[in-house]
């Protein structure tokens, strides 16, 4: 009993490593509530986003998509708001190419200029500057082309185009944009700090063009599929357009493991609050669509353990996680792993 103790105090002692894999809006929520919570924190970013300023600027010069990176920065950064506020401030000019982009963007893409294409190199540079409290990754140093294979047998690639489809996807994977013939692969911090997690966290964020993409890159999908860390996965709130219709939370689970071959997340947050009816602004988010259905006898089949609560924040008519409660949690899980092993 003494030694468990220590144990324990050990562990209490160290900030717990925590990965946090994905993109879009969701993932900076979670990074800043736990920013505050000292935990050692590496947020791995998909690079496959080929949609406004970031694939505007991809298109011009042929970088990574700067979008997602250029939020989580911000999100883990320790520099004054203002700072912070001209990083993410986006041009309104009717200027053909300025109009849309984001400064962040323009920033990174610059820098990944100067250091000959690198983005994982860049990123790092700007981390830095940025006093970055954490590891930002990309999660490959190249640009990558989602595609997908919908349930008719047709095939698309592009994140826009896929979301727009209005088919119901089957499968994704994807490709080196400037070489089709090279195999995808992450970068080997990536994977390291994958194999040397407490907890990986998966979402919340878009389950076929945010999360996917980056677990579909082979040794990337490899290192969460052989880690000894704890897999958890954030459940998204609402079903989206052109994703995951009528899909409920165990069939969301179901399609990661399908596409890692292996029953791999060891534990599910479910948000069990109701949202509001009339409430969610459907012109504004325009890609949500109902609430996730609950099916916690499918997620017990898939052998994870289902962690449920009021994980909901509504503001601004719009349905978010609540990034303090999911924050706590995830270092719960960080806690109990570190004194398991």
């Amino acid at each position: 009993m003494k030694s468990e103790n220590k144990t324990i105090r050990v562990i209490k002692g160290r900030r717990p490593k925590i990965v946090v894999i994905g993109g879009g809006t969701g993932l900076p929520v979670i990074l800043n509530s736990l920013r505050d919570k000292n935990a050692a924190i590496t947020a791995i970013v998909t690079v496959a986003d080929d949609g406004g300023s970031s694939g505007a600027i991809r298109n011009y010069i042929n970088v990574v998509p700067p979008g997602d990176i250029r939020n989580v920065l911000v999100s883990l950064s320790d520099l004054p708001a203002d700072f912070l506020n001209v990083f993410q401030y986006r041009f309104n000019s009717q200027d053909s190419f300025f109009a849309g982009h984001a400064i962040g963007n323009l920033i990174i893409a610059a820098l990944s200029e100067m250091e000959n294409n690198d983005i994982f190199d860049a990123v790092q540079k700007l981390a830095k500057m940025m006093q970055v409290d954490g590891n930002v990754y990309p999660a490959s140093n190249a640009p990558l082309t989602l595609n997908a294979e919908f349930m008719d047998g047709t095939t698309l690639a592009g994140e826009t185009e896929i979301t727009h489809a209005a088919n119901q996807i089957k499968r994704v994977w994807i490709t080196d944009t400037n070489d089709q013939t090279k195999t995808p692969e992450a970068v080997a911090p990536v994977i390291a700090a994958i194999l040397g997690a407490d907890v990986v966290v998966l979402g919340p964020g878009s389950l076929f063009t945010s999360i996917l993409p980056n677990l579909m890159i082979s040794d990337l999908g490899e290192a969460v599929r052989q880690t000894k860390a704890e897999v958890i996965y954030n459940c998204n709130i609402m079903t989206q357009l052109g994703e995951t219709e009528h899909f409920t939370d165990a069939d969301h689970v179901r399609v990661l493991n399908q596409h890692l071959g292996k029953n791999f997340v060891n534990t599910v947050l479910v948000n069990t609050q109701k949202v509001p009816e009339d409430y969610l602004d459907h012109q504004k988010y325009d890609e949500y669509l109902v609430q996730v259905k609950h099916d916690f006898k499918g997620l017990q089949n898939l052998g994870c353990r289902v962690i449920s609560d009021d994980f909901l924040n509504l503001h601004d008519h719009g349905v978010f996680h609540n990034g303090e409660k999911v924050a706590a949690e995830i270092i719960n899980l960080a806690l109990q792993h570190g004194v398991r092993n």
